[in-house]
C-alpha cells in the first residue's frame, strides 16, 4: 500500500512532464496523463480512493509546474 501510494503521488506528475516535454503543449500533456488514469480506473486497477485522490492532486500538481515551465521557457525567449 506504501508503494501504492508512493506512485500515486510521482507518477501522474512526472508523466504530465514528460508529455509536455514532448508535445510541447501542457494542456495535451494533461489530457494523456487523465487518460491513462481513467483507462485504469474502468478497467479495476485501482479501487482505493485515497490513491484516486492523490492521483488527481499530483495531475493538478503536474499541470501547475508544465504552466509554469512553459510560461518561464515564453519569457526568457
Amino acid at each position: 500500500m506504501v508503494l501504492k501510494v508512493i506512485l500515486a503521488l510521482f507518477l501522474p506528475f512526472l508523466l504530465v512532464i514528460l508529455f509536455t516535454r514532448v508535445c510541447y503543449n501542457h494542456y495535451v500533456g494533461t489530457s494523456l496523463t487523465a487518460a491513462l488514469l481513467i483507462a485504469s480506473y474502468v478497467r479495476g486497477f485501482t479501487d482505493d480512493p485515497l490513491i484516486i485522490a492523490l492521483d488527481i492532486i499530483s495531475l493538478v500538481a503536474g499541470y501547475l509546474y508544465a504552466r509554469k515551465m512553459k510560461a518561464e521557457l515564453i519569457r526568457k525567449k
